[in-house]
């Protein structure tokens, strides 16, 4: 793996005095599609070098909200801050200069089938237009040694299995070089084998690069492992925030079923019909 040629530009620029104490804010966010209320006055704060895990049940809205950080969706009300610029009233151009800057792991990698390995790791490079195709592959090259793919540029997706498609997708993030990874249920119908060994990723990605996280993920282990912070959002809103230590001895019950994958929730007023969510 070729990590060390690949540190240099990353220390310089995350550890630059320019680029310290930046972070993501998000704000009393509301957000509604229709008649259905998704956010709900969130709010939540991911500091620098951090990997700030959200949890939640299905349909929670917890994608929804980290799409706001990209400009995918713009909130009803509420301000969201990167970097120190309000996302929703960037104009067009400075949002794609934004974006240059977030990485973004889909939920099942959104590879195009149709293109080898590293034509989808290069996408993002090639519409940014700033290297020659030598750089390029020099990069590609670079980010899948990173996540332990070496010599799959010329491969097809279908050709590997998910867990190196998932993969795949953290590479095409990391080639852009990104101050900040957005991840959507990046262990999502993995094994537990290869689910930890996207963990393992990760925590590579904040512990070598000191790249920022977002994880989205409803699944405990994975939070407990690669989140500094774990937020849980409930009802549109974050409902508790804190540290694994911390929320591993939380006493807020609707936090506590959810950790603990208990179908029934001691706490009046909760529909039935959340718990069968579990």
């Amino acid at each position: 793996m070729h990590v060390m040629s690949f540190l240099p530009f990353f220390l310089s620029f995350f550890l630059s005095p320019s680029s310290r104490g930046r972070v993501i804010q998000l704000k009393d966010v509301h957000k509604s599609f229709g008649h259905k209320l998704v956010l709900d006055g969130f709010t939540l704060d991911v500091h620098e070098g951090e990997t700030m895990a959200i949890i939640g049940y299905s349909g929670s809205g917890k994608s929804v909200a980290i799409k706001h950080i990209v400009g995918l969706l713009e909130p009803d009300s509420g301000e969201v801050w990167v970097d120190g610029l309000n996302v929703p009233e960037l104009p067009r151009r400075e949002l794609y200069a934004l974006r240059s800057r977030i990485g973004y792991v889909f939920q099942f990698a959104a590879l195009f089938d149709s293109f080898t390995i590293g034509e989808n790791v290069a996408m993002g490079l090639r519409k940014q237009g700033e290297l020659d195709e030598r750089e390029i592959v020099a990069r590609v090259d670079e980010a899948l040694d990173l996540v332990d793919l070496p010599g799959v540029r010329g491969h097809f997706p279908a050709e590997l299995s998910g867990g190196m498609r998932k993969r795949v997708g953290i590479a095409r993030a990391i080639a852009l070089r990104p101050k900040y990874i957005l991840y959507d249920e990046p262990t999502t119908g993995l094994d537990p084998v290869t689910s930890a060994v996207i963990d393992q990723l990760m925590v590579r990605m904040r512990e070598t690069l000191h790249v920022t996280g977002i994880v989205i993920t409803h699944d405990m282990r994975s939070a407990y492992t690669v989140g500094t912070r774990i937020a849980m959002l409930y009802e549109g809103r974050v409902r508790w925030v804190g540290t694994v230590a911390e929320i591993q001895k939380t006493t807020d019950p609707i936090v506590r079923q959810f950790v603990e994958g208990r179908p029934n929730l001691d706490e009046p007023g909760v529909p039935d019909a959340l718990a069968a969510t579990v």
